[in-house]
């Protein structure tokens, strides 16, 4: 397993980054790779990607939701990954947003891409990119308040 961490910090209150990063539908707009993604219920989102010429299609569940605090998932099928984000509030108006990823490249391209970076220097533009998409809009386009337990053990 490999580990990303990075982060950016956005203009924008708490509130507005975290209900904006719960609309899953919206990461093709600032994610590169990323078609398309479908909530199918409240833990449940299809990922359409499409990377070096191959498309991926797979569920995920989110595991751990907390309004203001955190977005954790985990895959269901396809490529082995989980991750968290969180969101800590700066100041009144601006938001550090931190992304931790763990994956199992699969095949030798992915092994390859691992070994020099290429998925850490993606997050590092997908968040700077989320950074752009938000800050432009001084608002969020809609958001989830809703909370999903992390499960017992």
């Amino acid at each position: 397993m490999s580990t990303i961490t990075e982060s950016v910090n956005v203009t924008v209150p708490i509130r507005a980054a975290y209900d904006q990063w719960t609309q899953f539908e919206t990461f093709p707009e600032f994610m590169e790779g990323v078609e398309e993604i479908r909530q199918l219920d409240d833990t449940t989102v299809r990922w359409r990607t499409r990377i070096a010429g191959v498309t991926r299609e797979f569920d995920a569940r989110i595991t751990e939701q907390l309004p203001d605090e955190r977005v954790a998932w985990k895959s269901l099928d396809g490529p082995e990954h989980a991750g968290v984000v969180t969101f800590h509030r700066l100041d009144d108006t601006t938001t550090r947003v931190t992304a931790q990823l763990e994956f199992a490249p699969e095949g030798l391209a992915e092994k390859a891409g691992d070994r020099i970076g290429a998925l850490t220097h993606r997050v590092k533009g997908d968040l700077r990119r989320f950074k752009t998409f938000i800050e432009s809009r001084g608002v969020q386009t809609g958001g989830w308040r809703g909370q999903v337990d992390r499960p017992g053990p």
